[in-house]
């Protein structure tokens, strides 16, 4: 077996004065909202008069989609991950600095803040997921390094040269898959969206970029399923496949139906 990488121990807490600690992991959430927020202001002044919020309007769904992020991957952790463990446990959801989120849980929590907001403002539904699975990729990027320095969520055995032990992993190298999914979910993702904006005019075509965030998220992530570790309490389930995978396969459907329903340009 070749010799493995050493695992860089950076502690999960960057300082800490008294019984107030900051982590990396919020610290990754908090730049994943603030640069997402940038990117979509840029978005709309770009667009204009055309754009489907106001500057104001993006400020204020910040504060929407942090609380359908925090909210949504908690409660989508619980759902999907351990139901069981927190049917015994309630109180327990809300110790959320202990960790499990779930991006699923997230993107539906966001998803409602999404439709709530555009409700209450009258805005085009698509036109804003459009402005925000723009800058989507930005959070998961940020999001897949916590996990790494965190040293959880780590991959399968393997002998790759570039493989390291975990220390919550046992002595086994394994996959960096939380590596693997920062560059594909987050950075290759980002710079897809971010061609593709540049070669269609998404205003034309609202939804599409939508489409290809869900789509490309979820092919990613079901990729990256073969060399992350399933979760020790669920395992693989049917057909093999891991629920990280069993949840990516209706993002793939949606993904594809929102590209193919996008209104083709006028001069198509």
């Amino acid at each position: 077996m070749l010799a493995s990488l050493s695992y860089p121990q950076i502690d999960p807490i960057i300082f800490q004065i008294g019984p107030l600690a900051i982590r990396w992991y919020a610290l990754a959430y908090l730049a994943g909202l603030l640069l997402g927020w940038r990117f979509i202001v840029h978005l709309v002044r770009k667009a204009g008069d055309a754009a489907a919020m106001s500057e104001n309007q993006v400020d204020d769904f910040l504060v929407w989609a942090t609380l359908g992020v925090v909210f949504g991957g908690r409660l989508g952790y619980v759902l999907f991950y351990r139901p069981d463990f927190y049917l015994s446990h309630p109180l327990e959801i809300l110790f959320v600095w202990q960790g499990g989120m779930s991006f699923h849980g997230g993107l539906i929590g966001v998803g409602v803040a999404m439709y709530l907001f555009s409700r209450k403002y009258s805005l085009k539904l698509l036109g804003v997921t459009d402005l925000v699975s723009a800058a989507a990729p930005i959070g998961l990027f940020f999001g897949r390094i916590a996990n790494f320095i965190n040293g959880e969520l780590w991959g399968r055995t393997t002998d790759v040269s570039w493989a390291m032990a975990f220390p919550t992993g046992g002595p086994a190298p394994r996959h960096p898959s939380q590596l693997y999914e920062s560059l594909l979910e987050g950075a290759v993702l980002f710079l897809i969206i971010l061609w593709l904006a540049r070669r269609i005019d998404p205003l034309e075509r609202p939804g599409l970029i939508t489409g290809v965030f869900l789509g490309g998220y979820g092919v990613a992530r079901f990729i990256v399923e073969f060399f992350r570790e399933p979760d020790a309490h669920l395992g693989f389930l049917f057909a093999g496949a891991t629920m990280g995978q069993l949840l990516s396969l209706p993002l793939i459907a949606l993904g594809l139906y929102l590209v193919v329903r996008a209104p083709r340009p006028s001069n198509a």
